[in-house]
């Protein structure tokens, strides 16, 4: 492989596994806030307990969040350095803006939050809460505005080859974002709702299928479960909601990510929806692909109608040469591939099957939320094992859904890391290849090293992270609150297990 491809391979990984902590902690922090807010309007001392058990493992993920986070910027000077400058001028202020939000207003709140037990009036505490958690938001906000803008350039003028920035306003309200925004959110909330799910189940099963309805640890995990799946169930929908609205930007902005989403070789009008095909989808010939489809759904999706024509791949490569050009720029900076033929087609079977498992994956977390509704209505708690063992195999289900929709997004629009935007909401002309973008003074070798040092690290990250949220969500509640009775040690002493985030609470 050379310099392009390992450093795509590195900002991959990376960014994928840092994603897994982000929209935990950006769902999470809302729902502590909301059992802080029932705590503090009511007096129930569960609700109490909630905070604090969810309170704790939203730490925990928010830390290595903040860890892994920080080598997403070093990347961009070291492996892309050519991309940071020619976004630069436009990704300056949104990455600002979020720093700001992130490092300032989130961390200082949640520190506070963090200290501020019985030290801060509650009312004040629970605005910290409050404060981080909407900051946390924000910043997601900021990092997909910057994220959209590579999308779908709007707000600048080209000048000497690069974009500047004329409307940070126009950035922000870019339609993209506007849209992008309520599906990242909605899936985070879905991640939190199904996490809540798959930890309160468990301790229901294990420990409280016996005990009274009114007992005390009882009510906190039910409480937690319903409250999980709610919000699951509604987060589906708003995804679902949200993703249409994408989609019909997405036959606007990005035809050819339409037409890879769908594998669809040739234009049809109306055009048909695969639910799932047999065969080789890399193929543009289609021939030796069998496919289940739905008649002209995917008109609908692209254009809100059952009649609308649908661009194949095949027709999209002439226009796309016709716009862009045959061939790479004739330049050195591009190695190998400089005055070559530029592959206009993404990976198909990867936005084909990519796009389908993020549904998929999703519509098995809405079910799982749906059934843990249904077996506890009535204060009923399920008393066969495999309900908590499903809640705890459902919590990688949006995990993985938000996982392939971002590979989707992010392979979709290759091979641009800045895609043309002829609309007329956006400037034509702007656009940079994937290929003119990453770092030429670092070698293959250097970058290859660098990919083997983070994953081995993230990997280590991921191995401790997974032993805090076991160690802590097998305690429970007498982990957070020694009232509840004492919480287990890890070694199964008699002693305590000795809790290194006590000092936050």
């Amino acid at each position: 492989m050379d310099v392009l491809d390992i450093a795509r391979w590195q900002f991959g990984i990376t960014t994928v596994y840092h994603f897994l902590m982000v929209p935990l902690t950006i769902g999470l922090s809302v729902l502590v806030a909301v059992m802080q807010t029932a705590w503090f309007r009511t007096g129930k001392p569960h609700y109490l307990a909630m905070t604090k058990f969810w309170g704790k493992l939203m730490l925990i993920n928010f830390a290595m969040g903040v860890v892994t986070g920080i080598v997403q910027e070093f990347q961009f000077g070291m492996a892309w350095s050519a991309y940071s400058r020619f976004v630069g001028d436009v990704f300056g202020a949104p990455l600002a803006m979020e720093g700001l939000v992130a490092f300032f207003v989130e961390s200082t709140f949640l520190g506070l939050w963090i200290f501020g037990w019985d030290r801060l009036p509650r009312a004040a505490h629970l605005a910290c809460i409050w404060a981080a958690a909407l900051a946390t938001n924000v910043s997601a906000f900021f990092i997909l505005a910057a994220n959209s803008w590579m999308q779908h350039p709007v707000g600048i003028a080209f000048v000497d080859g690069r974009p500047r920035l004329t409307s940070i306003w126009a950035v922000l309200t870019n339609p993209t974002v506007l849209a992008t925004l309520p599906h990242t959110l909605a899936g985070s909330f879905a991640v939190a709702g199904t996490f809540l799910v798959g930890v309160a189940a468990w301790h229901l099963a294990r420990k409280h299928r016996d005990t009274p309805k009114d007992h005390p640890d009882r009510t906190v995990w039910r409480a937690s479960l319903r409250l999980g799946a709610w919000v699951g169930l509604a987060a589906f929908a708003a995804v679902a909601v949200s993703g249409d609205v994408q989609g019909k930007l997405m036959f606007q902005q990005q035809p050819m990510k339409m037409a890879s989403a769908e594998a669809l070789c040739n234009t049809e009008s109306p055009a048909s929806f695969s639910i799932f095909a047999v065969g080789d989808v890399a193929r543009r010939d289609c021939e030796s692909v069998k496919s289940v489809t739905v008649p002209a759904l995917l008109s609908f999706l692209a254009h809100g109608d059952f009649s609308t024509e649908v661009k194949g791949v095949n027709q999209l490569i002439g226009e796309y040469q016709a716009k862009y050009g045959t061939t790479y720029p004739n330049d050195p900076a591009l190695g190998s591939l400089a005055g070559k033929p530029i592959n206009y087609v993404p990976s198909l079977p990867v936005t084909y099957w990519g796009f389908r498992l993020m549904i998929g994956f999703g519509g098995i977390a809405a079910l799982a939320a749906a059934l843990a509704l249904w077996l506890t209505r009535r204060d009923r708690v399920p008393r066969g094992r495999w309900f908590h063992r499903a809640a705890l195999a459902a919590i990688a289900t949006p995990f993985l859904a938000n996982s392939f929709g971002w590979i989707f997004t992010e392979m979709g629009r290759q091979p641009f890391v800045v895609v043309p935007n002829p609309n007329p909401s956006g400037v034509d002309g702007v656009w940079l290849y994937t290929a003119q973008a990453v770092s030429r003074g670092v070698s293959a070798g250097e970058m290859l090293t660098s990919v083997i040092v983070l994953t081995a690290l993230y990997a280590a990250l991921a191995a401790v992270e997974g032993f805090l949220l076991v160690r802590y969500a097998r305690a429970g509640v007498p982990g957070v609150m020694p009232e509840y009775g004492a919480a287990p040690s890890p070694a199964g002493e008699d002693k305590p297990a000795e809790d290194v985030l006590a000092f936050a609470y």
